[in-house]
């Protein structure tokens, strides 16, 4: 077997120049934000418009079927996953992600100039609901694409705080989506946001997708992938070996996605900016206001998650979750005594206070599914797993907490739900060997096959 190095890469399977690596972390921040800003916006306008625009006729149900449509796009994710992870592991990982930005884009942007149902009638809601599961192909295939650039590219001592870079974009996301409908909400209050003002941030899209293409033009290609092209070792059916020899590793990293996804709905998901919102619910809060509340939670939310993968390549990706998912637990429970005060500056307190704990199990976890898959499937695996986490998680996280306040006239059994939701994701972690430091590349893969699972020692 060959054992040369692809040009332009060091021996350890890293880019050659800092200049490079910082090109490839700005690259991976810049289009997750991108993405996730695409993917979010739809979700704010949810539990904002949406109910109103799209699915008026249904009366007192509209919201819950509104927050439905959420879910369904995370059915479409595994599609978008196994799609990009055969891609990904045969093609390359840079070819995915530019097409996943592509079409991100272009679904947003149709969102933005759809009639409503009052318009078209029934033929407004379907579509909405074509566009978002196209929404949710994209995201299936972005993260784990997103992930194994910057993980790939890293130094060993220092893959969480590059995987931490397309963790990012996710708060990022949420801070842009957030900002932007706030500040339509102030250019265009009242009647008028629901005629014309929510449709701008899903237009904006085009800018943002034109900036994230070119970034992410100029980015090499993996490393890793780079070695596995050069020495013809790519897997002809990736996902086939995948479920075949790793399923059991798939579901164990899908709950451990699932325990931190569920809770982090509440807000990238509109739930409790529809609740804190809604005109006939107990708080009937204004939307502005609550936006920027949001929006200020998505910066605690950036600065733990930037933080945890730091303190993953110090402490170990397992000790760091360990003590999110204690801090997400507290988080939890803090969440709706504050935001049921009707105070604004208590609500922007129980998110912040909650997203410490989201930020911690979800900063290291690029760097933790990079390490628990062989190179060979690398893309396949990490991708799968996060998109089935994310249907056990966050699919339909907000449309459950909607219905548990229908039916219990309180918020306390959400808190509950939530709680599971933790703890499932803690035992999880517990059940996966700490990996932190292992080689990822094709020469290693006999060792990155050996099972992380404890207890079990082949995969």
């Amino acid at each position: 077997m060959s054992t040369r190095t692809p040009a332009g890469f060091t021996p350890t399977g890293t880019i050659a120049t800092a200049r490079d690596r910082r090109r490839v972390i700005f690259a991976t921040v810049v289009g997750t934000t991108v993405e996730w800003y695409d993917f979010f916006i739809y979700a704010t306008a949810v539990g904002l418009v949406f109910g109103q625009l799209f699915f008026a006729p249904l009366g007192a149900n509209s919201a819950l079927v509104a927050f439905a449509t959420v879910g369904v796009s995370f059915l479409f994710r595994p599609l978008g996953a196994f799609l990009a992870g055969h891609f990904g592991d045969k093609y390359g990982r840079k070819v995915v992600l530019m097409w996943t930005l592509i079409l991100m884009g272009v679904a947003t942007a149709l969102i933005g100039v759809l009639p409503t149902y009052e318009a078209i009638g029934l033929a407004a809601p379907v579509m909405l609901v074509f566009l978002r599961i196209l929404q949710g192909i994209s995201a299936g295939g972005e993260w784990g694409g997103a992930v194994l650039m910057a993980v790939e590219h890293a130094p060993r001592p220092r893959r969480g705080a590059f995987g931490a870079a397309p963790q990012i974009g996710v708060p990022l996301g949420l801070l842009l989506a957030s900002g932007v409908m706030a500040l339509m909400a102030m250019i265009a209050p009242g009647d008028a946001f629901l005629e014309w003002g929510w449709r701008v941030p899903f237009l904006l899209s085009v800018v943002l997708i034109l900036v994230g293409y070119y970034v992410r033009r100029r980015v090499e290609e993996s490393p890793v992938f780079a070695e596995l092209a050069e020495r013809k070792e790519k897997a002809r059916m990736p996902i086939v070996t995948l479920f075949r020899k790793h399923l059991l590793l798939v579901v164990i990293a899908a709950l451990v996605f699932a325990g931190n996804n569920a809770v982090g709905y509440m807000t990238t998901g509109g739930y409790i900016q529809g609740y804190a919102t809604n005109p006939d619910g107990p708080l009937a809060l204004e939307r502005g206001p609550v936006l920027w509340a949001v929006a200020g939670s998505a910066v605690t939310w950036l600065l733990s998650t930037l933080g945890a993968g730091f303190l993953s390549d110090r402490i170990g990706r397992r000790t760091t979750y360990i003590l999110g998912w204690i801090l997400q637990l507290a988080g939890v429970f803090t969440l709706f005594p504050l935001v049921n005060t009707g105070d604004i500056g208590l609500l922007f307190a129980g998110l912040a206070i909650l997203t410490i704990g989201l930020g911690l199990t979800y900063g290291p976890q690029a760097a933790l599914y990079s390490e628990l898959f062989p190179a060979s499937i690398r893309f396949s695996g990490v991708s799968i797993s996060y998109a089935i986490g994310a249907i056990l998680g966050g699919a339909f996280a907000p449309t459950i907490a909607t219905a548990l306040v229908q039916a219990t006239g309180s918020t306390m059994a959400v808190t509950w739900y939530l709680a599971g939701m933790t703890l499932i994701g803690l035992v999880a972690t517990l059940v996966l060997r700490d990996r932190s430091g292992i080689p990822l590349g094709p020469d290693h893969e006999a060792e990155q096959s050996v099972s992380p699972i404890r207890g079990l020692t082949r995969a």
